[in-house]
């Protein structure tokens, strides 16, 4: 399990949502040490009929597992203990990096781009945009606020088709000129830093030649003044770290034994289970499982279970399926009354709604099964905060997604 499993929805010793008085349990002051954003903001726009130049080109070639690139693995850089990694979000297509090492593993010479090319799209290949020719003026009449002017350039990845609709990408960059108001610290002996964090989608584009295209981007950039301090904050103690739960395991194989040792009546009627006996500490979110468990039970003494498979596959499918709803269910309760986080709450609530209405319309075990990493809690997490990204960010709204 996690910090985040249903198991330990709303504990008081993970991190969550403070219920009651949020005094209550405050035990001591502790130091820390962390980055303070001292001011920030955020400003999109639309850049119409941008020029850029590519370079880098690259075909973009299956990899030598020949498998697609909607769910591909985490790549990470690991030295002694730490390991940094970068996360492709689901359904995102390949990255240049992939392409350049998909082209370098090729067993044969490598093709070149051929005849006209077609713009097809274009997307950040990064969340952090560089800043360059920077010049900070603090103002006489406005105590702590400065005059911020600096480039920020936001890198692309571009991908098009050749006339033999072999598709390729190449690398570019969007310069987006800022000149704002931000708040400084004073000047002290622990320097400030300015920090820039980019996003861009195209809209559309057009290939001029010479390996030029005409973009309409849109574009976010988020500017930054941070400075590491030690800040003093009250605490309600250590947490206690959950044990690892091991992938693909049966998470509810107590639950299932509990319930094989009960006789459970039809959902209308009510389950003869005493409820308290559960760990789950959200009566709300028990409810939810309740339900959901009621209707699996009824039906397999019934006789009356469309799925389709082994009683082992159909109880590993019917555990995929409640830990998949189970993430939604429990983050929609975590993150429930944080205005911060109401998008994401939000944003899980259709996740849920269509995982409920699509598992609803499969009637053969061995199909979850083979698509379980889709419904892994941290591939839908991810998913959640992808989407929650977009969608602040003006590149998406929540109907658009609800309608995909």
């Amino acid at each position: 399990m996690s910090f985040y499993s249903y198991k330990n929805s709303n504990s008081q010793t993970c991190p969550g949502m403070v219920n009651g008085n949020i005094l209550s349990g405050l035990n001591q002051r502790v130091c820390v040490q962390v980055k303070n954003i001292y001011d920030s903001c955020m400003q999109q726009e639309q850049l119409d009929d941008e020029r850029v130049v590519i370079e880098n080109i690259v075909p973009v070639l299956p990899g030598s597992d020949c498998l697609g690139t909607g769910n591909r693995p985490c790549s990470c850089d690991c030295e002694g203990n730490r390991c940094n990694c970068d996360c492709p979000p689901s359904g995102i297509g390949i990255t240049h990096q992939e392409a350049v090492e998909n082209a370098e593993n090729a067993p044969g010479p490598l093709p070149r781009p051929y005849g006209a090319w077609t713009f097809e799209s274009c997307r950040s290949s990064t969340t952090a945009g560089r800043i360059s020719n920077l010049s900070i003026e603090r103002l006489g009449d406005r105590p702590q606020f400065a005059r911020v002017r600096c480039t920020v350039d936001v890198p692309l990845d571009v991908l098009f088709l050749d006339q033999r609709c072999q598709e390729w990408m190449g690398q570019t960059v969007v310069k987006v000129d800022k000149d704002i108001l931000l708040c400084i610290p004073d000047d002290s002996i622990i320097p400030f830093t300015l920090e820039s964090l980019v996003s861009a989608i195209c809209v559309s584009g057009s290939y001029i030649g010479n390996c030029a295209f005409d973009i309409t981007v849109c574009v976010t950039v988020v500017l930054k003044v941070l400075a590491e301090v030690d800040i003093l904050i009250p605490t309600y103690g250590f947490c206690q770290v959950p044990p690892c739960e091991e992938f693909a395991e049966q998470i509810c194989d107590e639950l299932h034994a509990y319930l094989s040792r009960h006789t459970a009546r039809r959902p209308s009627a009510g389950l003869s289970i005493p409820l308290e006996n559960f760990y789950i500490n959200s009566s709300s979110y028990l409810l939810t499982l309740y339900k959901l468990y009621a209707i699996i039970v009824s039906e397999i003494e019934r006789g009356e279970t469309k799925m389709k498979g082994t009683e082992k596959q159909i109880k590993w499918a019917e555990d995929i399926k409640a830990n998949a709803i189970n993430t939604c269910t429990a983050n929609i309760e975590r993150l429930s009354g944080q205005p911060l986080d109401a998008m994401r709450v939000e944003v899980f609530k259709v996740i849920r709604k269509t995982l409920i209405d699509g598992f609803e319309q499969i009637d053969d075990a061995a199909v979850i099964i083979n698509k379980r990493a889709h419904f892994d809690p941290m591939a839908i997490i991810r998913m959640a905060d992808r989407t929650s990204e977009l969608i602040n960010s003006g590149h998406m709204t929540l109907e658009q997604f609800a309608a995909r």
